[in-house]
């Protein structure tokens, strides 16, 4: 971080500079080339530069410094006697005008920007909200890798909630990108933040999603996702609508997805004639760790067009902090891509404490 911030501090000088720097190299030339070339309208670089990236303050600052040196060389030159020094200082003053309005527009448009940004920024924090580092018997630690930089809002989701039952997890994947996806998200879970709450079993909650999902957007757009219910006994229990196995780390390194027994439909398409997924148990004691995550980290691939094998890396998990093992997974993954990801790449580690 400090790296970065002492780079953008540097290309904040050199950008500062720049404008100075070209009148400085333009104003040297045509002293040493002589009137008869023309180098002194090119003096409208500077203004021209500083519109582009400074402020209007800096730009109207430039361009009067062009006009002065432009009357400066144009009398030593003797360019006045003629109507070429006068083209030359109107030359300058013009794109000095146009500098100062391109710079008051650009202001604008990025204070409307980061505007949007902080309307972003705040409505992800509402959406998706912080896990608990610990909940009944489990450790917790998520990941959001988002397929561009700024954004701060997409389609993944996920959300950890205490019940009477136990700990009760989604992890999904909205259809489609942008805001569109934000709703079926936000529609999703709220749904399970109030079904985790009051529904006997994982299956009620799953069917309170779908008809919160069916009634909002009519079948417009499916999520797939996959929740899990984990109690005080050694084992977990599963709903799997057409999301990616969850991944299960046992002690010893022995590593398996926990697939369903049969495949489903994602939610919001499961009242569509096809009937809800069954529940299934995984074992799930003290020590072990399960891993959720959304099809943008196994479907990460590398330069040759290999997907990313999350199985194979499941040691990089043995860090006794869940947080810093799931960073390095992100690491590995950010890697293995060579770049940025092509999509969003949620994950949510559980470890089972194994003391009290």
């Amino acid at each position: 971080m400090a790296v970065e911030n002492v780079e953008r501090c540097t290309g904040s000088r050199v950008l500062a500079a720049l404008p100075y720097a070209v009148m400085a190299v333009v104003g040297a030339v045509d002293l040493t080339a002589g009137p008869g070339v023309g180098f002194l309208p090119l003096v409208s670089l500077g203004p021209a530069f500083a519109g582009l990236v400074g402020g209007w303050r800096r730009t109207a600052v430039v361009g009067l410094t062009a006009c002065v040196l432009c009357v400066s060389l144009g009398v030593y030159n003797g360019l006045f006697e003629s109507r070429r020094g006068l083209t030359a200082l109107l030359s300058v003053a013009g794109v000095t005008a146009a500098g100062v309005v391109a710079a008051v527009m650009r202001q604008r448009r990025e204070a409307e920007l980061a505007s949007v940004r902080s309307i972003a920024e705040v409505a992800q924090r509402v959406l998706l909200r912080p896990v608990p580092r610990s909940a009944g018997p489990l450790r917790i630690a998520v990941s959001y890798t988002s397929a561009v930089a700024e954004a701060r809002i997409g389609g993944d989701l996920y959300e950890v909630v205490t019940s009477p039952a136990g700990v009760r997890i989604i992890v999904g994947d909205v259809q489609g990108k942008g805001l569109e996806a934000v709703e079926s998200a936000a529609v999703v879970l709220g749904a399970f933040r109030e079904a985790a709450h009051d529904e006997p079993d994982l299956p009620a909650v799953g069917e309170r999603v779908e008809r919160a999902l069916n009634r909002h957007l009519a079948g417009e757009r499916f999520v797939t996702a996959v929740l899990a219910e984990i109690g005080d006994g050694p084992q977990a229990t599963l709903l799997n609508f057409g999301h990616p196995a969850p991944l299960v780390v046992r002690p010893a390194g022995a590593v398996a997805f926990a697939a369903p027994p049969d495949r489903a439909l994602p939610l919001g398409l499961t009242l569509q004639g096809a009937g809800a997924p069954a529940p299934y148990e995984v074992p799930f004691a003290p020590g072990d760790q399960m891993l959720f995550y959304t099809d943008g980290v196994t479907e990460a691939r590398d330069a040759a067009g290999r997907f990313y094998p999350l199985d194979e890396r499941a040691a990089l998990l043995k860090d006794p902090d869940p947080e810093a093992a799931l960073r390095s997974v992100r690491e590995d993954l950010v890697d293995h891509a060579e770049g940025p990801l092509h999509d969003d790449a949620a994950m949510l580690l559980v470890r089972h404490r194994e003391e009290w």
